[in-house]
């Protein structure tokens, strides 16, 4: 079968001349699937010579198990036939594409330095050369409109079907390594995040066509099934129809970022920022200093008379398999008579060993698919553990760009070093500081990462302290990389996750749930920092 790098492409969602070439893909991935070509799409190099940029770029390079490459240029749109040949204008002005042809060729050819044995095609699927002796380019390398159903079929002729050689090895090699084929991150995020959102939001959809009275709806998911989506879209429903919403989640990192996201006009905490809002709306101040702190809290908000102003009509509970009964007791005498709610929750993302709080008369919807994490991801957390719900992948995206790291385990500065490592590799795989997220297998104050200002002298951390100040605010290092512990970093995600300070001897459940939390935070890549043991234990499974 053909194979077309990088992959990803099916995924991309774009316009123009280049949704032509996706076009163009889907037409060779379906007419050459029996051909054991590979295929390579979107190339652009640049060499410099002589103190100036020479940049080549072809759409298509086809290489036959021989060795033998086949260039297409694909050209859309509309042509201009002239005495000199074929001229395609870009922003206005004019470029004979015989010379683009001859130069990319003698561009690849210099830069295999070694006998290469190349063609040609010039395609252009919306336009009817009239004249093809003019054209300036062989007209037996030209498919225009009228023989572009014979594309594949050309292609065959072109490059018979042979026998796999040492070149095909040489000529493929040098593809991958001197030609950037990789998908650009930067578009592949936002096309992710829009495609991921899209397909998720269907929970969001049919979830809030449930009727029923009183309105209890406890929802089962998987990571990346659409939770979040279903919650904000139950929270802006309520502020338009001019009612108070609540919503309490467990972890203060993600109540903090879901509050960027909701309109005005309702409440948003985990529930601790509660207590200190409650208990200074009663005139109290909140001593953090005191490790009863919390205690002081949950008591204020189980016996106080709650005034009018603290009961709402809309409640929310996110990560549900994190609470208590008491917290449970507390949230509810918050809800007004007739109110709705929703109690969202996944008992394989519970890190605390913490029974499932009982929801009695509720009714419960069980939602087992991801669309977020890429399938390879769910595969391999599948083949290492079971969850305690199944999982069915769906995400758009097959492949995931995974690396593991290992390192010798009591060796802090090997493992420093070899996170620092992944840090370069997400950098160098394109995706910027903002769309890097190091997650600890520690928590916060077992991490040897977690509590450092730096990493290596070119990176600095952004991380909880473990410090308030006096309004009850989490205090964080500043820092261009977010790093968090997997238990802060539950609920949350990012297109590039680093994994790091892995580190157990067996796989049991509590070891199998930190893993699963942490690697489905990863959207596109994901990078594993293993200590030696860890790493036994993992590739047993995998």
């Amino acid at each position: 079968m053909a194979h077309i790098h990088p992959t990803g492409w099916r995924e991309m969602s774009i316009t123009g001349t280049a949704a032509r070439e996706i076009e163009t893909l889907s037409y060779l991935d379906e007419q050459l699937a029996d051909a054991p070509y590979s295929i390579y799409h979107g190339v652009h190099w640049t060499n410099v010579e002589q103190g100036f940029s020479a940049y080549g770029e072809i759409d298509f390079i086809i290489v036959a198990p021989n060795g033998r490459v086949l260039l297409i240029e694909q050209k859309a749109g509309f042509l201009t036939e002239t005495p000199e040949g074929l001229v395609k204008s870009y922003q206005g002005k004019p470029r004979k594409i015989r010379n683009q042809i001859l130069r990319t060729i003698e561009g690849l050819v210099k830069r295999f330095g070694g006998e290469l044995s190349i063609d040609y095609l010039l395609y252009c699927p919306d336009y009817t050369v009239r004249d093809p002796h003019l054209a300036g380019i062989d007209p037996r390398h030209i498919i225009d409109a009228t023989a572009a159903d014979r594309l594949s079929q050309v292609i065959r002729e072109v490059l018979p079907v042979s026998e796999f050689s040492d070149q095909f090895e040489k000529v493929t090699r040098f593809l991958g390594d001197t030609l950037s084929l990789r998908p650009d991150p930067s578009a592949m995020i936002g096309c992710a995040t829009d495609m991921v959102t899209r397909l998720s939001g269907g929970l969001a959809t049919w979830a809030r066509r449930l009727d029923f009275t009183p309105y209890r709806l406890r929802v089962v998911g998987t990571a990346g099934s659409g939770k979040t989506q279903l919650a904000l879209a139950e929270y802006a429903d309520a502020i338009d129809a001019g009612l108070r919403p609540l919503y309490v989640c467990f972890n203060r990192p993600l109540a903090d970022h879901i509050q960027r996201l909701v309109p005005p006009g309702g409440r948003v905490a985990n529930f601790h920022m509660l207590g200190d809002a409650f208990m200074r709306a009663q005139g109290i101040t909140p001593d953090y200093s005191s490790p009863e702190v919390w205690g002081e809290m949950e008591r204020a908000l189980a016996t106080a008379e709650l005034p009018e102003t603290w009961m709402y009509d809309v409640l929310i509970v996110d990560e549900g398999q994190d609470f208590s009964i008491a917290w449970r007791n507390i949230l509810l005498r918050m809800l007004k008579e007739g109110g709705r709610a929703t109690w969202l929750e996944d008992p394989t993302q519970n890190l605390y060993g913490r029974d499932m709080v009982p929801l009695p008369g509720w009714v419960t919807l069980h939602s087992h698919t991801n669309y977020r994490s890429p399938r390879q991801i769910v595969d391999m957390l599948a083949s290492i553990g079971e969850a305690r719900q199944p999982v069915e992948a769906a995400s758009p995206f097959e492949g995931a760009d995974i690396e593991a790291l290992v390192y010798p385990e009591g060796d802090t500065e090997a493992m420093l070093a070899q996170t620092k490592h992944a840090i370069t590799l997400c950098l160098a795989a394109g995706f910027a500081r903002p769309d890097i997220a190091i997650a600890s297998f520690r928590g916060r104050e077992k991490s040897a990462i977690l509590g450092r200002d730096t990493l290596g002298d070119a990176h600095t951390l952004k991380s909880f302290t473990g410090e308030y100040d006096l309004f009850g605010n989490p205090v964080f290092r500043e820092g261009g990389l977010l790093a968090e512990s997997v238990y802060r970093f539950k609920g949350q995600s990012a297109p590039a996750v680093i994994f790091t300070e892995i580190d157990f001897e067996q796989i049991d459940e509590l070891v199998f749930r930190k893993l699963f939390v942490g690697m489905t935070r990863a959207r596109l890549k994901l990078v594993l920092v293993l200590s030696q043991r860890a790493a036994e234990r993992f590739l047993e499974r995998i």
